[in-house]
């Protein structure tokens, strides 16, 4: 085991020895000091290894899609740890929703150790909240995701370069096209982004919209390259749909 992960391992089982001992936080069975039993563990749905690199999504040999060749997203590369289903559902909604913060560990460990084996960007960004939903939440779930992960790869963070200018409505239930209507104009970056490599962190990608808007607004202020990092990736055929 590299010293990476033995650091992101160590840190994972810290948070785990503060919940409730020897307890699964999905059925409560006996976890040892895990924070997951065995069973739940092996229930996680992990994203598929052949995947296109672009949008993530199940591509044959694991090659560029054709969504993404017809229309490129601004994004040059996406890392997923999951596919969106039961239970890392129910784990991100007890962490986003019910403000379950013990839940950071569990979720960053494993897109930790897929962002190890790539190229380390210049700067890590979590997807920003309009202020209106910082304020009925608490707090920005990307934000407490990128903390540990910056942390254990050594990666810069950066919490106020860009900034959601419009509280947007949902997401859900709209079409591709929609959804890059909806977010349009809702970031801003103020950083000179000149040449830099920058990695995205959000909790979940459905349709790749809002990942696209912001990567674009990243590439307008010079970055050469930006990734989107996600805990799980919606299983939708299309992206472009």
């Amino acid at each position: 085991m590299s010293n990476i992960a033995e650091q992101i391992l160590n840190s994972c089982l810290n948070i785990a020895h503060h919940m409730l001992p020897h307890t699964c936080v999905l059925c409560g069975a006996y976890a040892s000091t895990q924070p997951l039993c065995t069973n739940c563990s092996a229930d996680l749905p992990l994203s598929p290894t052949a995947a296109c690199p672009v949008c993530a999504l199940s591509a044959l040999d694991g090659k560029v899609c054709g969504a993404c060749l017809k229309e490129p997203p601004a994004f040059d590369l996406t890392l997923a740890a999951f596919s969106y289903g039961f239970p890392i559902d129910r784990l991100l909604h007890a962490f986003k929703y019910a403000g379950d913060l013990s839940l950071v560990g569990i979720l960053a460990e494993p897109l930790a150790r897929l962002a190890a084996e790539q190229p380390k960007p210049d700067l890590l960004l979590p997807m920003p909240l309009h202020p209106v939903r910082l304020r009925e939440r608490g707090f920005n779930q990307s934000l407490e995701i990128a903390k540990p992960i910056s942390r254990w790869l050594d990666i810069p963070l950066s919490t106020d370069a860009c900034q959601r200018m419009r509280d947007t409505p949902t997401q859900a239930g709209l079409k591709w096209r929609e959804r890059r209507r909806n977010v349009r104009g809702a970031f801003a970056c103020d950083l000179d982004l000149n040449g830099k490599k920058v990695a995205v962190l959000d909790d979940v990608m459905t349709t790749g919209a809002t990942l696209n808007e912001i990567s674009r607004i990243l590439k307008s202020r010079g970055a050469s390259e930006v990734s989107a990092w996600v805990i799980a990736r919606t299983p939708a055929e299309s992206p472009r749909r």
